[in-house]
């Protein structure tokens, strides 16, 4: 059964846009999984196909509407009861590699893309929602999330990669940065290939390249090494061990 991706949004005609193309275009052409946008709009229920209403309290922009956005989440679960409805939002957790894995190996997932000033809140009280935020950033609306997060799927399903082992030492996988790397010229510019990846001892290039992710991680996220350190260091009865670093 493929992975089923349907997305909730004010302008279907984005999808799959960029997803088309390369190993996830090449992924949907072979049916390892399918889009499916559905227009947010259709659920309007007056002439003018209004989808959105000023902020209850004042304030600027616009919000989408609660009664509108139900309607098309209670329509995307009556086609997949199954798929988790996800929220692109800045007010959402931070995605992470982890999550991702867990979507990656599921049936799918219906994502709700927002425009505006966001969403009415309501909608997280009264429909199982999981709010996804894809960084510390602002976008002009959810789609954009919507693609990268998808792609981040996509590659992960079976098959998609040209080999099994292709992601394994990825920036995130093992909660690293990924080691650097080099391909020739050997001399570029006064600047050569590290002369352990040309001595053909594979040994020394593993320690080599794990060293680098750790001092890479440690220098330029340091969030993520301390939570590197925080799993490295936690025994199997859950204590901490006093870490050396």
């Amino acid at each position: 059964m493929s992975f089923q991706a349907q997305i909730l949004t004010l302008y279907p005609e984005m999808f799959p846009g960029p997803l088309g193309v390369s190993l996830a275009g090449r992924a949907m052409a072979e049916g390892k999984w399918a889009c499916d946008p559905i227009h947010i709009r259709d659920f309007a229920t007056d002439k003018h196909r209004t989808v959105d209403d000023t902020p209850a309290g004042g304030g600027a922009g616009m919000v989408l509407r609660a009664d509108i956005v139900g309607l098309a989440i209670d329509h995307a679960l009556d086609k997949r009861p199954d798929l988790p409805v996800i929220a692109m939002t800045p007010r959402g957790a931070p995605i992470t590699q982890g999550r991702v894995r867990e979507l990656a190996a599921g049936p799918g997932a219906t994502i709700l893309c927002g425009r505006f000033e966001g969403f009415d809140e309501r909608i997280f009280d009264a429909r199982p929602v999981e709010q996804i935020s894809m960084g510390d950033i602002i976008l002009s609306g959810g789609e954009m999330g919507a693609l990268m997060l998808l792609d981040a799927c996509i590659r992960l399903l079976p098959g998609v990669m040209g080999a099994a082992s292709s992601g394994d030492d990825e920036s995130f996988e093992s909660g690293l940065l990924e080691y650097p790397h080099y391909t020739r010229p050997a001399l570029w510019e006064g600047r050569a290939i590290p002369e352990v990846l040309r001595s053909g001892d594979h040994a020394k290039i593993a320690a080599w390249r794990k060293q680098r992710a750790e001092d890479d991680t440690r220098l330029r996220r340091p969030d993520l090494w301390e939570r590197h350190i925080g799993v490295r260091d936690q025994s199997p009865s859950g204590a901490q061990r006093e870490s050396k670093d």
